[in-house]
């Protein structure tokens, strides 16, 4: 607990978010890649019943959403995952674990839509690079993160609502492209009750795998824990926009699966690098929005990009901040006061990322960065829900949302089986792997460091301030 001196010292934040402004934070935070980029995998997986994994992994964001609600009001500090972990088990090693594979989900998600954004370039200005170029503009465009990351620009929640419009947008349009191709009669129903599996898995296998990917699409909410304690009355407003905000996402990534398999073959849409303008040029042919679609999906992706990449940066150097990773990451740059060593660090892994899985994987890049997202996030879900069973054992003394009691065993359960092999590519447990062996190798090399040259434990000091 704080001293006086402190609180003194560290006035609140203003209480700046209301209703609507906090409901377009979320939205906008969920709206992005997974349904742009992978809408197309999810089919390829499940045939043309697409929209049941979008509702299966809706289902399961929505359960441990409420684990973060009772957590976030209970605990209403930034630090999210990290922070819950710590106060439940107490134990450094796992709450660095958890911290890691958070910023872990950052880098690949910001891989993921580099990779995307860079096949929408090729797309938009009718080049033919290859697999080659499309590496190239990812690299560059991640580079130019972060260059705006080094000059300390941080999220605008201006800047925020109106990609959020231009996402959403986007969205909208396949959705009525899909209206205006079932009033032309060019639409087959049909696909969209269609179970269909690849290889030798049954319907529940692939559903599964499907609902692991589509998981990708439905994250994001739980970044709006770092906007509580700017938010009025915290503890009746977040419940209402959280959950407001899932449900508006579920129902435009429904419409949007919907209108998908009903427009485009699912074997051309499986195979697309860009499913969504695939729709939108055979839907409406006659209308030129393909010109202007894939720069509408390159906004779309690029401001998640640079969330993730700044969320990442700003972890590890809270943690070299604290001696849990080596000093030398917590370096800040003079006049901007931005993390210059944890953004070129965290910069050259996504870049490391990028080149390496794409010469691995070729065209499913992008499947196999979504899908690594996904579980390491389900892997935190499945923590995240466990700590808050744990932790209505710790009464607190101030008003908090509390879940119904099952939904925390329900949530653990559910994500920990979405983590299992019957639901992930091997490739991303690999990914996941290295990215955690990473941070594991650099969390031993500052233990014996601190250990042997500064007699010092390598511990977290204060987790709740790791995004500060």
């Amino acid at each position: 607990m704080s001293s006086p001196a402190e609180t003194k010292d560290q006035p609140e934040l203003k209480k700046a978010l209301g209703f609507k402004l906090l409901l377009l934070f979320i939205v906008g935070d969920i709206l992005g890649t997974g349904v742009y980029a992978l809408t197309g995998e999810v089919a390829g997986e499940i045939g043309g019943a697409a929209w049941a994994p979008v509702l299966l992994a809706f289902a399961v964001a929505t359960v441990t959403a409420f684990s973060y609600l009772e957590l976030v009001t209970k605990y209403p500090q930034a630090a999210g995952a990290a922070l819950y972990t710590h106060k439940a088990f107490g134990i450094h090693f796992i709450t660095f674990l958890v911290t890691f594979a958070v910023l872990s989900s950052g880098i690949t998600s910001a891989s993921t839509a580099s990779k995307f954004l860079a096949e929408n370039f090729i797309v938009g200005f009718n080049l033919d690079w290859g697999q080659v170029g499309v590496t190239m503009i990812a690299v560059v465009f991640l580079a130019l993160l972060a260059v705006v990351n080094l000059r300390g620009v941080g999220e605008s929640l201006k800047v925020n609502v109106v990609l959020t419009l231009i996402e959403l947008t986007g969205l909208l349009i396949v959705i009525l492209v899909g209206f205006w191709a079932m009033a032309q009669g060019n639409v087959d129903f049909g696909r969209v009750m269609v179970f269909e599996t690849s290889g030798d898995k049954t319907v529940f296998l692939a559903l599964t795998a499907a609902t692991s990917l589509a998981f990708f699409s439905m994250v994001g909410f739980e970044d709006s824990v770092n906007m509580a304690e700017e938010t009025k009355n915290p503890v009746k407003t977040f419940p209402k926009v959280m959950l407001t905000g899932l449900s508006i996402t579920a129902l435009v990534y429904v419409l949007v699966s919907i209108a998908a398999v009903a427009i485009v073959p699912i074997g051309r849409l499986s195979e697309s690098p860009t499913p969504l303008l695939e729709v939108v040029q055979v839907g409406a042919p006659g209308i030129p929005i393909d010109a202007i679609y894939p720069f509408m999906s390159m906004f779309a992706v690029a401001n998640t990009a640079l969330i993730n990449m700044m969320m990442a940066s700003r972890l590890i150097y809270g943690m070299a901040k604290q001696d849990v990773l080596p000093r030398s990451l917590g370096k800040v740059l003079p006049g901007r006061r931005s993390p210059w060593s944890s953004i070129i660090f965290t910069t050259l892994i996504a870049f490391g990322l990028i080149i390496t899985v794409t010469n691995f994987m070729g065209a499913e890049t992008v499947s196999a960065l979504g899908g690594t997202t996904a579980l390491l996030l389900l892997a935190v879900f499945t923590v995240v829900n466990i700590a808050a069973i744990v932790l209505r054992r710790t009464p607190v003394d101030r008003e908090h949302f509390r879940a119904p009691t099952v939904l925390p065993y329900i949530g653990a359960i559910t994500c920990a089986f979405l983590v299992g092999p019957w639901a992930q590519d091997p490739i991303e447990y690999k990914i996941a792997g290295v990215m955690l062996g990473i941070g594991v190798v650099l969390w031993a090399i500052t233990w014996f460091w601190n250990r042997g040259v500064r007699a010092k434990k390598t511990r977290f000091r204060s987790p709740e301030n790791l995004r500060e």
